[in-house]
């Protein structure tokens, strides 16, 4: 069995910046196989959100590259709070430089040297900002000093063969393009979002679609005010007097909508029209809303290490994809935004494309739609990290739920029915969080990040059995519920969702010396519509192996010190009959 999951997010790029940043890519290849290149700064006027401004880019064009030998290009841009420069966005140009790809590297719109605002990769700017650099790379247009692509491989006059890579920022930017832009022929999005409004309040009940769901969702406050502050500070992290960048005092470098999205989850109260306002634009600047339109062969690629964007809404597009016929597959790899990085793993700072099964799975994409190599092998339908044994996991889709496990009154986690015990147990919440399960915030200012506690009377946990052989999980697991808070129901349809009840479900891994792990530090936090009914609990994807001898623990909790909770006390209280109890469906496969 390998290692732990490291929690190291990397060298900061704006002081709380790194987790929105790094590690999407690191340091620069050394290959051996690796031919020249040359890099020429340019920079392109566009239009965008009604603001004229300036686009920062560096163009990596590889030795030989001409209008009589023209070669694919890659078109990338970077993450939150990064730029063309930083380590984990100028890789990816002298990377693939270096494999013979023309590279397209630029700071997204309101970051590094680039103006305008921060509008979230939203299609209809940011998307179309990064049409106008496809317009440069089919020959369409010149750069503003002149500069042409006559160098780059078409498909049709002012089409170039072109994929797309990057991660979080710089991966949702990509569906956004290939949304409005139906010349992107390739797509490696990696560590992204479906739905900004669950990202940043998540309510895993109820969902209409794929993780979206109708009532508003508990705020993550750690990552959201992480986000705010970085794009808040760009005019001051990178200096401008390019007045496109700034806003208005109260909003100054984001897109007014943004700012008032941000103040309204911070407001801890969400009466219906301004919440119903609010998750309508955050859906309408993410992939959830616009993945109808995305025709361009996708390679997702997300981090079972990730609080931020979790694989729940990797599988989201991933499905709608493939159901509306786009070529699509799936890998889950160990690192995301909550760290992971593993030996083998994908890094460039060790080179090693050719050796990481990610970084040979990107080669074969664009390898196969790029230089339209049929024969390039581009893996299975799906694939996924096992830290117990070498080598990635694979199927044909996402596993399905096989394993139900029931809720007994006597605090049994219990494999039939017939066992069920009769009774009722009771936790309630305090006026502050009781419960933790990561600090966004902390490692990315060198403080220490607490394990995993629940404060007793504050929750509540249903034990396994030990295993009397190992267990593998790869999926998300369910849980159906049905509690009783009083308070809850009194106050429930004042028509502020705020006065909801609201609980966070999740599964720990219990060693047999006792030993708690929660794993990848991963919760479910929920707002429920109605506590009056029973109601479903979609957990986060994870992929662990449950060794022989270990239990299983399923906890509802009342808080999160990572999120915004109760709007007073409401005691919960769960019954239990084997005709009427809880249940907990687990995603089991074949050990191996």
């Amino acid at each position: 069995m390998s290692g732990a999951v490291s929690r190291v997010r990397g060298p900061l790029v704006a002081v709380a910046g790194a987790a929105l940043v790094a590690p999407l890519f690191l340091a620069g290849p050394a290959h051996a196989e690796a031919g020249p290149y040359t890099v020429t700064p340019l920079e392109f006027t566009v239009e965008a959100g009604g603001r004229t401004c300036t686009v920062d880019a560096d163009l990596y064009r590889p030795a030989g590259a001409d209008a009589d030998s023209p070669a694919p290009a890659v078109l990338a841009t970077n993450g939150f709070g990064g730029s063309k420069s930083d380590g984990s966005t100028d890789t990816i140009g002298k990377a693939f430089a270096e494999r013979g790809y023309v590279g397209l590297v630029y700071s997204g719109l309101g970051f590094g040297g680039s103006g305008c605002l921060i509008t979230l990769d939203d299609p209809a700017i940011d998307g179309r900002a990064a049409g106008e650099l496809l317009d440069f790379l089919g020959g369409v247009r010149a750069a503003d000093d002149g500069t042409e692509a006559d160098f780059v491989t078409r498909d049709a006059d002012g089409d170039p063969r072109v994929g797309m890579i990057g991660g979080s920022y710089g991966g949702a930017i990509q569906l956004a393009t290939a949304a409005v832009d139906p010349r992107v022929d390739a797509l490696v999005p990696l560590i992204t979002w479906n739905d900004l409004a669950y990202a940043l309040a998540p309510n895993n009940t109820g969902a209409r679609e794929g993780v979206t769901s109708d009532t508003p969702g508990v705020f993550k406050w750690q990552w959201t005010n992480g986000f705010y502050l970085i794009g808040e500070g760009q005019p001051l992290l990178n200096p401008s007097l390019d007045p496109s960048r700034i806003n208005r005092l109260d909003c100054l470098h984001f897109a007014t909508r943004a700012c008032e999205t941000v103040r309204l989850l911070n407001s801890g109260r969400y009466p219906a029209d301004r919440t119903e306002e609010m998750l309508a634009y955050a859906r309408s600047v993410s992939p959830v809303s616009y993945l109808d339109r995305v025709t361009a062969p996708t390679l997702i690629v997300q981090g079972q290490a990730d609080s931020l964007f979790n694989l729940n809404e990797a599988t989201a597009t991933y499905r709608t994809l493939k159901a509306r016929g786009t070529e699509t597959k799936m890998i889950w790899q160990s690192w995301g935004h909550s760290g992971g990085q593993v030996p083998g793993e994908l890094d460039l700072s060790q080179g090693n494309l050719e050796t990481s099964h990610v970084g040979q799975r990107v080669l074969a994409w664009f390898d196969r739609h790029l230089r339209e190599n049929t024969g390039a092998d581009t893996g299975p339908a799906f694939s996924y990290y096992r830290d117990w044994q070498d080598g990635y996991g694979s199927a044909a889709d996402v596993p399905a739920l096989s394993r139900s496990l029931y809720l007994s009154g006597d605090g049994k986690l219990v494999d039939n029915r017939s066992k069920v015990a009769r009774g009722s147990r009771k936790y309630t919440n305090w006026l502050v969080p009781t419960s933790h399960s990561e600090s966004s915030i902390a490692p990315l200012i060198g403080l220490p990040d607490p394990e995993p506690y629940d404060t007793k009377g504050t929750y509540l946990g249903w034990r396994s059995e030990p295993l009397t052989e190992p267990l593998d999980v790869v999926g998300s697991p369910r849980a159906t519920l049905k509690v009783s808070s009083p308070k809850a129901e009194r106050v429930q349809n004042s028509g502020d969702a705020s006065d909801k009840l609201v609980l966070f479900a999740k599964v720990y891994d219990i060693a047999p010396d006792g030993g708690r792990k929660l794993v990848n530090r991963l919760v479910s936090p929920v707002r429920v519509p109605d506590v009056t009914r029973p109601f479903t609990v979609e957990l986060p994807g994870i992929v662990h192996r449950y060794e022989k001898g270990h239990r299983l623990e399923f906890v509802i909790a009342a808080s999160d010190t990572a999120y915004f909770g109760n709007r007073g006390v409401k005691p919960v209280t769960v019954l239990h009959a084997p005709d009427d109890t809880g249940v907990l469906e687990l995603p089991a496969v074949p050990t191996g």
